[in-house]
This record gives structure tokens, sequence and C-alpha cells, in this order.
């Protein structure tokens, strides 16, 4: 298991029991709406409010810890922040999943038929899962 501790606090956050349970879940889960996340934590914080869990995902987001997946159509969900990436998303049953792929090349073809400068690029490719075929 990772040192959230540590982690949470390379990224300027103190390490509330809050902030660590919300840290592992991410870790366990991948990709996680904020009722799924606001249903785990009452589990183990029966007295948290929405208004707390939204406060510290929206500090998270601003220290850079987790990151916002808009999903179109859909609630966005949150994940740990890690490297480019892009992702899948299920049109059936919903499920995340990860997707390596480099955007440079479809980036700079963007930014050279529109002359734009493009600063950041998200792809979200929908479908259907291996489960839901």
């Amino acid at each position: 298991m990772n040192n959230f501790t540590d982690i949470l606090r390379a990224h300027h956050l103190k390490a509330t029991p809050q902030r660590l349970e919300i840290a592992s879940t991410f870790y366990e889960r991948g990709h996680v709406n904020i009722e799924e996340l606001y249903e785990t934590m009452l589990k183990k914080f029966n007295s948290i409010s929405l208004a707390t869990i939204y406060k510290n995902i929206n500090l998270m987001i601003e220290n850079a810890f987790i990151q916002e997946v808009k999903i179109p159509n859909a609630k966005s969900v949150y994940e740990l922040t890690k490297e480019a990436h892009s992702h899948l998303v299920c049109d059936n049953c919903g499920h995340v999943e990860d997707l390596t792929l480099d955007l440079s090349s479809i980036s700079a073809l963007a930014a050279h038929e529109t002359d734009f400068k493009i600063n950041k690029a998200n792809l979200v490719f929908s479908g259907l899962c291996k489960n839901c075929q």
C-alpha cells in the first residue's frame, strides 16, 4: 500500500483521516464519482457531509493530487493524478478504464489545422467493455 501521508504532504495537503481514506479509495477503485465516494466515506465516517467531500475533492484537485475525468453525458469521475492518458467508458455499465496513448501527434494536427494553441488534450472513447459485449 502507498504511504498516502507522505504523498499528501508532498502535494501541500494535510494528511487528515478523511483525506487518507479518499486517497485509499481512489487507489483501490481507480475512478470514482462523488456519490460513490460519499457512500464509501459514510461507512467509515458516519457524520461526514457531502459538503466536506466536495471541499476535500476541490482542494485535492487544486493541489494536483487528484484529477477530474469529464465523461460526456455522464457524471464526472475522479482519479489519482497520473501521467497523461485517455479513457475508455462503457456505454452500458459505466466502467471507466485508463488507456495510455500518445496524443502529441493528434494535438499537433489539431493545432496546425485550427491555429489553436493546445495546452492539454483529453480523449474519452465510449463503447462496450468486455463484460457487456
